[in-house]
């Protein structure tokens, strides 16, 4: 747990990096116009099926499903969006991150070549897709709960996210491998559901995962020191 706290708050530190900023800002603005576009089309997309039943529904009444529909997809979808937009960006905040904490590892990692990074995206996001939708039952079950979903969902991410995460800096450094991973299971899970949380946070939700790559990163090269540490 001290592992994870500490790569938490030197990822936070490094947030006024140049480096990490650019990142930001590039996958903050792509992430939202995904959503912008997602909900323009949402809008036609009403405006051709009230159409179709013959609905006399009028504009407002388009405009006011898109909008309810688009905001329950927000709220369900940005995790996995944003992970997924955050892939294409990785070695920028993996390479910042190891240049400021860890120069010397840094020349040993190999950045993966752009169709490695797109095949990586798709896979978490098809992987985030799934599981959300075999999470789906079971938070439908606790609905009566009221935080039953909201748990439910929470956990499921933490699996996600702790897994991608740290998967971005260990392919740099394992050949593109991700078998044999040193960061534990339970670290990958608390640094998961650290990110989790704070993608439910309205703004904060805006640089979650870029705290998360950064302390991914931290932990990492922690656990390889270990590693290296213990054959030695």
């Amino acid at each position: 747990m001290n592992a994870v706290l500490v790569s938490l708050s030197k990822a936070v530190g490094q947030l006024g990096d140049p480096a990490i900023i650019r990142v930001a800002v590039k996958s903050i603005v792509i992430t939202l116009l995904i959503f912008v576009a997602g909900g323009v089309g949402l809008y036609f997309g009403l405006d051709w099926f009230f159409g179709w039943l013959g609905w006399e529904a009028g504009g407002f009444a388009q405009a006011a499903a898109a909008v309810i529909i688009a905001m329950i997809a927000f709220w369900f979808l940005f995790r996995v969006i944003a992970l997924a937009v955050l892939q294409f960006f990785a070695d920028e905040i993996v390479a910042a991150v190891e240049a400021r904490h860890y120069p010397d590892l840094a020349e040993r990692a190999r950045a993966l070549p752009l169709h490695r990074d797109i095949a990586n995206s798709l896979r978490g996001f098809g992987r985030a897709i799934g599981l959300n939708l075999l999470a789906l039952p079971v938070a439908i079950v606790l609905i009566f709960t009221a935080l039953g979903p909201a748990v439910v969902f929470l956990l499921v991410n933490a699996v996600l996210l702790g897994r991608e995460l740290t998967d971005m800096t260990w392919l740099r450094h394992s050949g593109g491998e991700r078998s044999a991973s040193p960061v534990t299971g339970s670290a990958r899970f608390l640094l998961g559901a650290v990110i989790a949380a704070m993608m439910l946070i309205p703004f904060v939700n805006l640089i979650a995962a870029i705290v998360g790559a950064a302390a991914g990163t931290h932990l990492t090269h922690d656990a390889m020191a270990r590693k290296e540490a213990r054959n030695a």
